[in-house]
């Protein structure tokens, strides 16, 4: 028996078969006292261990940089769980074994600490802002590392290509790439995951899932929440980082991909990372290939929102988007020729979070047919979950009229939330949903051609009113 020798791009295996895993059973989050390990983190762990209450013996560790003794952080923690649902079964048994450290992340004397502080090898949850991510794990270079030992990034992994390549080249000392997960929860969405059952488990879609009969994709996610508090992040980040970037390059690379053999993690991330690896700009044009704007004042929801400039924490002199458009093409046989449009906005007035693929129109239409012969279009909406098919049918007073109609159907939400799958997945060792290192860096390959153009002002920032759907003139 051999073992390869993996780069930072690639899976770690055994004979071509992925290592063997054992469940996580003690889970380190670093940065617990932030937002996304109160809001988000905990109350998924809390749902996961409600559905799989044999899971319940997990050991949760809290590490921060604020002074709090152990009462705090398990009246933070229990807090956290009952605000999110969470039974009381499940918070009694996380509160039973719990605790929490004072540490500084990225010093490798206090990652050792708590990485030797039990047993078995731990997962380590890096719920921290990327730069204090990428510095920590610099730290553990010093650190002995348990064999087994899991590691947990949150996204922006990296802030461009070349910095996502130096993060996986760290990481890829540390522990193997199948150890590795680059958590981008959007793949946990119950509708994301759904895209392989409507594809690969409908004969009337995956034939025609091509140039031949596809005219466009657009995947679009606009929400009509502004800031929030988080302008600290999202000033620096923008909305074609903080969205495009990640989740929705990842959701059109499970909607491009070609046939997979089985719904496993070798498989499916190769899939995605060849899509990836043949996308671009739409005619290798960055500049014309995109769109930016910022929302001015405005009402959403009989609630007035103030110019984005004037948020508190904003600097205007950083130009920063809250709505961002780009075109890409997919050099490929399946995909040559097909436009896919990515959007993402904020403090927009409708919402609007869905896939929706637009077919051809049909190549003749017989004489005598009478009304407007529509394109086909298949949306998968995310949030709530569902799928709708727009067709053309015999109208009701005329037989030879078309009217347009639409089936629909809700989805299964699925059994938990987007980050209690993303958990599971972790406890378990299976990077199913995990970004693997490679397509990290060609999500940034894609983006920072526009980033440069828009760095250079070759892309005009248009502006909206908050609650339109933005600048006159923007497709919708």
């Amino acid at each position: 028996m051999s073992i390869s020798t993996a780069t930072p791009d690639q899976d770690l295996s055994v004979d071509g078969a992925p290592l063997p895993s054992t469940p996580i059973r003690r889970l380190v989050l670093l940065g617990a006292s932030g937002d996304l390990a109160n809001r988000l983190l905990m109350p998924a762990l809390g749902k996961l261990l409600d559905v799989e209450p044999q899971r319940r013996d997990l050991v949760l560790v809290g590490a921060g940089a604020e002074d709090w003794d152990e009462q705090t952080w398990r009246d933070r923690l229990e807090g956290s769980l009952t605000s999110g649902g969470v039974s009381r079964e499940t918070v009694d048994a996380l509160l039973a074994t719990t605790s929490y450290h004072r540490a500084d992340v990225t010093r490798a004397e206090d990652l050792a600490a708590l990485v030797a502080a039990g047993e078995p090898a731990p997962a380590l949850y890096f719920a921290l802002p990327p730069a204090v991510t990428a510095r920590a794990c610099e730290a553990l270079r010093e650190v002995d590392l348990p064999e087994g030992t899991v590691l947990v990034l949150e996204k922006p992994f990296g802030t461009d290509a070349a910095s996502a390549r130096a993060l996986n080249a760290t990481l890829a000392v540390l522990v193997p790439e199948e150890r590795i997960f680059r958590v981008d929860h959007f793949l946990g969405r119950s509708t994301v995951l759904n895209l392989l059952g409507v594809r690969f488990a409908n004969r009337i879609f995956e034939p025609v899932w091509n140039a031949e009969h596809v005219a466009s994709v657009d995947i679009v996610f606009d929400e009509q929440l502004t800031l929030e508090g988080r302008a600290g992040y999202y000033d620096r980040a923008g909305a074609l980082v903080d969205m495009i970037q990640s989740h929705l390059l990842q959701v059109m690379a499970l909607v491009a991909m070609d046939p997979i053999g089985e719904v496993s993690a070798f498989d499916l991330r190769e899939a995605k990372a060849a899509v990836l690896r043949a996308c671009r700009a739409w005619g290798d044009d960055p500049a014309k290939a995109s769109r930016r704007a910022r929302y001015t004042t405005g009402t959403i929801d009989d609630r007035t929102v103030p110019d984005y400039v004037a948020e508190p924490g904003v600097d205007p002199a950083r130009g920063t988007e809250t709505l961002a458009e780009v075109t890409l093409e997919i050099d490929s046989w399946r995909w040559a020729g097909v436009p896919f449009r990515l959007r993402s906005g904020k403090a927009v007035g409708a919402l609007r979070k869905e896939v929706v693929v637009t077919f051809k129109p049909v190549p003749h239409l017989p004489t005598g047919l009478t009304g407007e012969c529509e394109p086909d279009r298949l949306r998968l909406s995310m949030g709530p979950d569902a799928m709708a098919l727009d067709l053309n049918v015999n109208g009701e007073d005329d037989p030879l009229g078309l009217d347009h109609v639409t089936l629909d159907t809700d989805l299964h939400p699925g059994r938990l939330p987007a980050y209690g799958e993303v958990l599971a997945g972790v406890l378990d060792g299976d990077p199913l949903l995990a970004v693997r290192g490679d397509t990290a860096v060609e999500c940034w390959r894609i983006v920072d051609s526009v980033l440069g153009a828009w760095a250079a002002d070759e892309t005009p920032m248009e502006e909206y009113a908050a609650g339109t759907q933005g600048p006159a003139g923007w497709p919708l």
